[in-house]
């Protein structure tokens, strides 16, 4: 199979900036495309319209906010014509049941879909260090290992079908999620002792309880006062809520699953949008002092 002549990105945000911005460093021409104008990056030539785009791209990559979001875009480009033979690559997180429906709909007209969410956060994109759960032809995978190599340091082929990609990175980010508010709620039990944050983390990040909030969040965003993690408490949010869903769905245990969810809806509810997710903390303490 021939490598992809020109690649194409659809949702030029937080994560997408970055990412179209390291793809067209290689050699491959690159197209973006953003309802925000302003957001196509140094390198990229800019997209006039979603089917300009696609006319020009042999491979698109997606990453966009949400669900409705990704379906959309798949609906618009299941319906342009003479599209066949394009592969679409959907970074974003939408759900396993948006993935194997996407995936339906466009290889009905010949198009494969890729299911291939992310995880790292913008710092990760900015830094080419993403881990991408690729779940769909091992063959595409090898055909667009040179691109995905521009902007990810880890990627897994964690499945054939479309579906799988998203059910990793469900459970990925639920197990963040918790571990950020679990440690939260350890750290403010500590600091209500006397013990000084810096002291617990030092501890607890050589101990058996480490986890990616007290090596990382913690130190380098709370401690800090920056609270600049790049993700934010929505999308964290909207993940543990589809977890919880597909959760239920599947049949599987669910009981820390409904806690953290509840957690994570009050924390929402109870900061600006376009919070970072590390701001959980100022919430929990607001709510012992208040």
């Amino acid at each position: 199979m021939a490598t992809p002549g020109t690649i194409g990105f659809v949702g030029l945000g937080q994560m997408g900036q970055p990412m179209a911005s390291l793809i067209a460093k290689g050699d491959t021409p690159t197209v973006g495309f953003d309802l925000i104008k302003d957001r196509t990056p140094h390198g990229v030539k800019g997209a006039e319209s979603l089917q300009d785009l696609v006319v020009q791209a042999d491979s698109i990559f997606l990453s966009l906010p949400d669900g409705n979001a990704v379906n959309t875009v798949v609906k618009h480009i299941a319906a342009m014509n003479d599209q066949k033979g394009k592969t679409i690559i959907d970074l974003s997180t939408i759900g396993p049941e948006s993935a194997m429906e996407n995936a339906t709909l466009l290889q009905a007209e010949d198009i494969t879909y890729i299911d291939a969410p992310v995880s790292g956060g913008r710092r990760g994109a900015l830094n080419g260090s993403i881990t991408i759960m690729w779940a769909g032809a091992k063959s595409e995978l090898d055909r667009h290992n040179h691109i995905l190599e521009l902007f990810s340091a880890n990627t897994f082929h964690v499945g054939d079908s479309p579906g799988q990609g998203q059910a990793v990175k469900l459970l990925n980010n639920f197990l963040s999620a918790t571990a950020m508010a679990a440690s939260s709620e350890a750290i403010l039990f500590g600091l209500s002792h006397g013990v000084e944050m810096k002291t617990i983390l030092d501890v607890v990040n050589v101990s058996t309880g480490n986890n990616t909030a007290i090596a990382d969040k913690f130190p380098n965003r709370i401690l800090t006062g920056t609270y600049d993690a790049g993700f934010y408490t929505e999308l964290l949010n909207k993940d543990v809520q589809l977890f919880r869903r597909f959760v239920k769905e599947a049949g599987t245990p669910n009981q820390i699953t409904n806690q953290v969810a509840h957690v994570w809806q009050h924390v929402e509810q109870a900061l600006p949008p376009q919070s970072d997710f590390t701001r959980i903390y100022e919430v929990m303490e607001k709510g012992i002092k208040s």
